[in-house]
């Protein structure tokens, strides 16, 4: 705990720790800021409530995060609470036991805005189509002190029978398919584990409802593709792009099955990430961070045939605008059905390259170095790899697969566990 003026200099000033910090203002007894290891800074009040002294425990009153308040318009809000103490009132506990009325979708709400500070973009868009697509549907109305542990088990048979499924329109052109099942069950009623530790950490209510719960098994990692699958998909892909379907589209679902990458890391690809002399990919971010994904000359080939006129700084840019290409998920929808694959997601390809992988011979640790897992344990076993016995085998991958999808392909492949 430190003390100084909480001016806007001395805040700016203010550099950042490898924990959470406490400034308290010198000239206004109570009233601080805390800053996070991450350099958010928030406002707030301490003050002990009613008239017993130091034998009562101090309350604290979050205010605001710096920039949605000036310093002088915090300071005004911590004196005005300082006031309402003075005069017998205790305005922590009034937000405590206003919070306690909320809904469970005005505590989804305020989990979205203050509760996923670590959280990527990504990470955040899906959590938030959970929240809307099945959470507010279903629970959002009961107050956030009612729900029981029969509330989330009964939530979780309902997603996964289904009952949320929809076919949504989003924009003008858009549309999002909402689907159900365990899976989705499952990883729903995990985030929403999340959102009960967060209301508990506010004092909105005193346990997790959602501990306990036993879950549906997660069976996201085992789907992959045949030789003869990866045939009839190829087929279908060909026969899109014969029949018009968006080039960048064919190109991106192409390259998710020769290189084994995650769908965001090769649709928001951009140029300055593609290194085709060395053959690989050099991702700014991704799901795990930086990370280098080597390419096989199947995988080169559709790069180098793109066209980059266009002046964009991505790969495979939007029709319109500064962003990237949106609109893979309409046409893979049409490619999976004309194969006759219609709950095949694009993330199983990822699966599949993985199963090509060991059905060639190649070494579990070499298949995680090309996919970059992101497990410590599992990544420290092959960090001694090098690069051309990685990228050997990247290429090897993509061009059996490329020969499966073109029908040639007499390898035979293995399920992978997961």
């Amino acid at each position: 705990m430190a003390t100084m003026k909480l001016t806007k200099r001395e805040i700016d000033r203010i550099g950042l720790s490898d924990r959470a910090v406490y400034f308290f203002d010198t000239d206004l007894k109570g009233f601080g800021l805390k800053v996070t290891s991450s350099g958010i800074k928030t406002f707030f009040v301490e003050y002990r409530p009613g008239a017993g002294g130091r034998s009562v425990a101090k309350r604290r009153l979050t205010l605001g995060r710096l920039g949605a308040l000036a310093p002088d318009e915090a300071r005004a809000l911590a004196k005005d609470a300082l006031a309402r103490v003075h005069a017998g009132e205790d305005p922590a506990g009034d937000r405590q036991r206003a919070r306690q009325e909320l809904t469970l979708a005005d505590v989804c709400d305020l989990y979205l805005r203050e509760g996923c500070d670590t959280k990527k973009p990504s990470t955040l868009a899906t959590d938030r189509g959970r929240i809307e697509r099945h959470i507010k549907p279903l629970l959002g109305r009961r107050r956030i002190t009612e729900l029981v542990r029969a509330d989330i088990e009964r939530f979780m048979r309902d997603v996964a029978a289904g009952k949320t499924a929809a076919d949504v329109k989003t924009k003008k052109r858009g549309r999002a398919i909402v689907e159900g099942g365990k899976g989705t069950a499952t990883r729903t009623v995990g985030l929403l584990g999340g959102i009960m530790s967060f209301a508990v950490s506010r004092h909105m209510r005193v346990d997790n409802p959602v501990r306990g719960v036993k879950r549906y098994s997660d069976q996201k990692g085992g789907r992959f593709l045949s030789p003869n699958e990866l045939g009839t998909i190829g087929a279908a892909l060909a026969n899109a792009e014969a029949a018009g379907a968006n080039p960048s589209a064919i190109a991106i679902i192409r390259l998710l099955a020769l290189t084994g990458a995650r769908k965001s890391e090769i649709v928001s690809l951009r140029w300055s990430e593609v290194d085709l002399e060395r053959s690989c990919l050099r991702l700014v971010d991704s799901k795990t961070g930086a990370k280098v994904i080597p390419l096989g000359a199947p995988a080169c080939q559709i790069l180098a045939g793109l066209d980059r006129l266009r002046g964009s700084a991505f790969a495979f840019p939007a029709g319109s605008g500064d962003s990237h290409f949106q609109g893979v998920d309409k046409v893979w929808r049409e490619v999976r059905q004309a194969a006759e694959f219609p709950t095949l997601r694009m993330h199983d390809l990822r699966h599949s390259f993985a199963s090509i992988g060991l059905a060639r011979g190649d070494t579990l640790p070499l298949i995680g170095a090309i996919l970059g897992h992101a497990d410590v344990k599992t990544t420290s076993r092959y960090a001694h790899l090098a690069d051309d016995p990685v990228r050997t085998a990247a290429d090897g991958i993509a061009r059996t697969i490329q020969a499966a999808m073109s029908g040639h392909s007499p390898a035979k492949l293995v399920k992978v566990e997961s």
